[in-house]
């Protein structure tokens, strides 16, 4: 797998932007964008699923294993990555530090947010 550059990762950690596209059944076309919150923790990019596992996006992401997202003004062919254990105690802080003032916080750090957690890879 590759890795995110500082730039970009500083780019999408920097904004509020990011929509998610995973692909659909036939593996090739991506599904309707969705807005998602996203963070940085330990180097890597991850999202969650406000309504946890039955949120389509999230679904699709964990079947189909890739898509694309769109941040800060560019498009990435990615991969996504179901994520449990010990990251998501960092994963929670980094959502309180950039999602503070947002009435929207705690479920994003309750347990049905946090069993739908998704790191997203860049492909090549």
């Amino acid at each position: 797998m590759s890795a995110w550059t500082k730039e970009r990762l500083h780019e999408i950690a920097t904004t509020d932007d990011l929509h998610i596209a995973p692909f659909r059944e036939d593996g090739t076309t991506t599904g309707t964008p969705t807005w998602i919150w996203s963070v940085v923790a330990d180097g890597d990019l991850y999202v969650r699923a406000y309504n946890g596992t039955s949120s389509r996006w999230y679904q699709a992401a964990a079947k189909q294993k890739a898509g694309q997202i769109t941040a800060a003004g560019t498009t990435n062919d990615v991969s996504f990555e179901k994520v449990q254990g010990e990251i998501n105690d960092q994963i929670d802080a980094a959502y309180r530090l950039k999602y503070a003032s947002s009435p929207y916080l705690n479920p994003m750090i309750g347990d049905r947010a946090r069993v739908a957690t998704i790191r997203i890879l860049p492909r090549p």
